[in-house]
């Protein structure tokens, strides 16, 4: 038996009133509670159903699993959401303008809390292993947001999934920064370093309940590559080659990060099985399953991260080997896995996707046509602004080449060209670093663009008018007008004339 009263799933949610600000412990849908916002939306069906008001206002640590967006938000109960979302059913209410959604630096998010600079918590639901009776809380698979969630609701439930063993607590590194101005250096000098203890701690006293559960995490089993996942990956691991035969990257590498996807999933496996790159070791937000066989072939030799997204079936392999895997991977608060004094002081090679990016070096990671919402800047901009070395990666075209993803100017901006140094597709690798905007441009659509889009490109740059980022400004967004009127970015339907 619990110390804390044990509650139903139900009677957690008949705590929740309309307009609290609510805090769930998820990043990914690692470590996503299940039960508690199951029964949310349940709850906020019934009161829609009596013509009552029922809407929350939703704090998390980054992207959640079904049980959390998918499910509150086809109940329409978000009002308000932050920092980040990857839902189907979320997303189009955010784009319909139904709820309003906060895009956010990952690594901002703990401060914003501690600060007061978002709504105060009413409510903080968290997935643990165990919670002690003086307010040690071992998390699950995924720290994320939730020590600061745990500090400043003013009423906290603890869901306990008796699927993760308690031993998943050995991986965590849990510290809590202090607020400036008097912030010591993060003595962490290497990505395994540990400075914090394997618990989130919780005034117990704000602790109303437990709710039991037993459920895997809601973590899907990621594609196979696509082919021009396989050729991006080649050109990235061709690229980290040359930089360490040019004596630009240390004959040991740096740390590694890579943005969650089959992209990056495709990425880090063909860095791995490279034999012209050593072990090497991560310093990032997201441990995935291509990781997973690397570590054991002695490939990743450690990683840094703030949740284990791996599918149910790789969760599995490393609970049946903890004493192999435990040692090897530290989980720690979003706010030091994305920290951007720590990403610049490893010289962390970052690795992350694009929607498009423009002849310049800008990049899109955000909004389809500058105005529809896919999922959020996350933490790319935590890393592509720090990195030592900031690499961007997306296929040259989408839809069957009905898109570009090389255009003149991107639609909306997350990273600018002062920090976008190189920019891969699987037609080759632009790097970036040294060039001046027209020779960026030239470089960026012979490497990058697809052919059928090259001439299109190459024209639009040498008719623009003179100016240090030449720009023809009644043409810059031709080719996304095009897509609206025509469902094809080039004019007549894939030609370039």
């Amino acid at each position: 038996m619990s110390i804390f009263p044990e509650l139903t799933a139900d009677e957690a949610a008949a705590l929740f009133e309309d307009g609290m600000t609510v805090g769930l412990s998820a990043f990914t849908a690692a470590g996503a509670v299940k039960a508690v916002p199951r029964a949310l939306a349940a709850r906020a069906r019934e009161r829609h159903a009596a013509g009552e008001a029922f809407r929350v206002r939703l704090l998390t640590g980054a992207s959640t699993g079904p049980t959390i967006d998918d499910a509150l938000a086809e109940a329409d109960a978000i009002s308000w959401r932050a920092p980040f979302q990857s839902s189907a059913p979320l997303r189009r209410a955010i784009n319909e303008q139904r709820t309003e959604f906060i895009d956010m630096h990952l690594s901002h998010l703990p401060q914003m809390i501690e600060a007061g600079f978002v709504p105060e918590l009413d409510v903080a639901v968290v997935e643990a292993v165990d919670v002690t009776r003086d307010g040690r809380v071992f998390l699950s698979t995924s720290v994320g947001a939730s020590p600061s969630f745990l500090r400043h609701a003013k009423m906290v439930i603890v869901e306990l999934n008796a699927y993760h063993p308690p031993r998943v607590a050995e991986m965590h590194d849990i510290a809590v920064l202090p607020p400036p101005p008097r912030r010591n250096p993060i003595p962490i000098s290497h990505a395994m370093a540990r400075i914090g203890t394997p618990f989130a701690t919780v005034d117990p006293k704000k602790i109303v309940g437990v709710v039991r559960t037993d459920e895997p995490d809601e973590v899907s089993d990621f594609d196979p590559p696509a082919t021009s996942s396989l050729q991006i990956a080649g050109h990235v691991a061709d690229f980290l080659v040359r930089e360490m035969r040019a004596g630009r990257v240390p004959d040991e590498l740096l740390p590694l990060q890579a943005g969650v996807g089959n992209v990056s999933n495709a990425v880090m496996s063909a860095i791995g099985a490279d034999d012209r790159l050593p072990p090497f070791c991560m310093f990032s937000e997201v441990f995935q399953d291509s990781l997973v066989p690397l570590m054991r072939a002695g490939q990743l030799t450690g990683a840094s991260t703030t949740s284990l997204t791996v599918s149910n079936r790789v969760l599995r392999e490393i609970y049946d080997d903890f004493d192999f895997f435990a040692p090897r991977i530290v989980m720690r608060p979003q706010e030091l896995s994305n920290n951007p004094g720590l990403i610049r002081r490893l010289g962390v090679i970052a690795i992350n996707t694009a929607l498009e990016v423009d002849i310049y070096g800008n990049a899109n990671s955000t909004h389809v046509c500058g105005t529809r919402l896919m999922n959020g800047i996350g933490g790319s901009g935590d890393f592509v602004r720090n990195a030592f070395l900031s690499i961007l990666v997306c296929p040259s075209i989408a839809k069957d080449g009905a898109i570009s993803t090389v255009v003149p100017m991107v639609s909306h901006c997350d990273h600018t060209d002062h920090s976008v140094q190189v920019i891969v597709t699987e037609q080759g690798c632009a790097d970036l670093r040294g060039l001046g905007p027209r020779q960026r441009a030239r470089t960026i659509i012979d490497q990058c663009a697809h052919p059928m889009y090259r001439d299109y490109l190459h024209r639009y740059l040498e008719a623009a008018p003179m100016g240090h980022m030449p720009h023809d400004l009644g043409r810059c967004f031709e080719l996304h007008r095009n897509l609206l009127e025509h469902g094809h970015m080039l004019p007549g339907g894939g030609t370039s004339t």
